[in-house]
């Protein structure tokens, strides 16, 4: 029972963090979003110039731990930047907050392993509508737009779902660059309290909750976007 009303006590404090987990995953997922439907472009675009970086890019984020990139990323840009213009000018009191660090790190990651679902997704969009498209004159952005990334979207998107949710618990790696969202506070309980399972307990309540509603929404969002599909067994 102590163990129960004690893992009660530190949840208003974790829910307070909450907001900040959320914030993490929601830029970082849009930025990598982003980021990775322009390196799957890229991959796919035959051109040297352009697929080459991009091979190197989801081979080196796809092929290191988060982790190691989170470290370098802030310890590194951490270095560099204060010997630098960026010390006085406006970006410093922004730039100095491992925050920004930590979602352009998170947002790097996630770009490398979103090209390749959706390099997959569009590779799968049937031939024969985009040469149809072709056929009937229309230009290959115009192509690209309404009938290759809808298509490949709405095929990849509960893979787009599971690493959102991988990118969610990812968050907690955040807190080793001192940044108190939900596993940084629940950190900072242990060490307050000197209890180590009760915040932790606490903390997995919340992540699980978190991660059973972004689930529905997201199964919600699949659905209307796939409800012209029919499914016959």
């Amino acid at each position: 029972m102590e163990t129960i009303s004690n893992v009660i006590g530190f949840l208003p404090d974790l829910i307070k963090a909450t907001p900040l987990t959320l914030l993490l995953t929601a830029v970082a997922g849009a930025f990598g979003l982003v980021i990775g439907t322009l390196v799957a472009l890229a991959r796919l675009s035959g051109r040297g110039l352009l697929s080459m970086p991009a091979y190197a890019f989801t081979f080196v984020f796809r092929g290191t731990p988060l982790l190691v990139q989170i470290y370098l990323v802030y310890y590194g840009l951490g270095q560099v930047l204060p010997g630098t213009w960026v010390r006085h000018s406006v970006l410093w009191p922004y730039l100095r907050d491992g925050l920004w660090y930590a979602i352009f790190a998170l947002s790097l990651n996630q770009a490398a392993y979103n090209a390749e679902v959706i390099r997959g997704a569009i590779k799968a969009v049937p031939r024969g509508q985009v040469e149809a498209a072709k056929s009937i004159g229309m230009p290959a952005m115009m192509i690209l737009r309404r009938i290759t990334l809808p298509q490949a979207l709405r095929s990849c998107l509960p893979v787009l779902t599971g690493d959102l949710i991988i990118l969610l618990k990812s968050t907690s790696l955040a807190s080793t660059i001192t940044i108190l969202e939900l596993m940084g506070t629940a950190r900072m309980l242990q060490r307050q309290s000197l209890l180590i399972f009760e915040p932790l307990i606490a903390a997995g309540i919340i992540y699980f909750t978190v991660v059973f509603i972004l689930t529905r929404i997201m199964g919600v969002i699949e659905g209307r976007l796939t409800r012209y599909r029919t499914t016959k067994i």
